[in-house]
């Protein structure tokens, strides 16, 4: 799996960035009780139809995707992903004693949020993390066939969210449907593979860099 190189200090800064972001995010859904995709909208209708808690749900469906990422992708990956879920469970817990949202327009909380979340995670895989589960599975993709990764997700989660129709009320599931074309779109339009790879120089640019080359080599036998 090809990524840039970062330093430590700039992947804990862009994590704790991208953190803020996606808590932010997911705080503007909850404001109107959006739901989401991915394995966070699985756990989440699963409730409705087996009696185990959210939270050992989650944990169960996210294991074979940290399988995935830890023998697929990269450890490095992995543990950073793992930081991200964990910095994000925090913050959206402590977000609502920092911020109080007293009246927000459902249809701009859903955009907003959907933007912020993706935004956020575009940082996550630049940085090589993600916020675990189906997106594991998404970079997985893109990088072995070149399926894009926000497609893949926006694919995903129209259907987990056009399931809960049967559950949840018709309002509710087309605001969040909302929300996740615009997340995934958001990712699909800037994630795109090879994008990130700058260490990979194309045909002009070595051209450039051996006439650069030549230039120098000119200069220095004329002097």
């Amino acid at each position: 799996m090809h990524f840039p190189t970062h330093r430590f200090y700039e992947d804990v800064l862009a994590l704790f960035c991208a953190g803020v972001l996606v808590s932010f995010g997911v705080m503007l859904f909850g404001t109107h009780n959006l739901l989401t995709g991915g394995t966070a909208g699985i756990a989440i209708i699963g409730t409705h139809l087996v009696d185990v808690n959210f939270g050992l749900l989650f944990f169960l469906v996210n294991l074979p995707f940290y399988f995935i990422a830890w023998t697929q992708l990269s450890k490095r990956f992995t543990v950073n992903t793992f930081i991200s879920v964990s910095m994000v469970s925090v913050m959206t817990e402590q977000l609502p004693h920092l911020i109080n949202i007293e009246s927000i327009h459902p249809l701009f909380a859903t955009v907003a949020g959907g933007m912020l979340i993706g935004v956020g995670i575009l940082i996550m895989f630049r940085h090589k993390s993600s916020l675990g589960g189906l997106g594991i599975l998404a970079l997985y993709l893109q990088n072995k066939y070149n399926i894009r990764a926000g497609n893949f997700g926006l694919l995903v989660d129209s259907v987990i969210l056009g399931s809960s129709i049967f559950i949840f009320s018709l309002d509710l599931v087309i605001l969040s449907v909302i929300g996740a074309i615009t997340l995934n779109l958001l990712i699909a339009v800037n994630h795109k593979p090879g994008r990130y790879q700058a260490y990979k120089k194309s045909k002009k640019s070595k051209q450039v860099e051996q006439d650069s080359h030549l230039e120098e080599e000119l200069l220095a036998a004329v002097e």
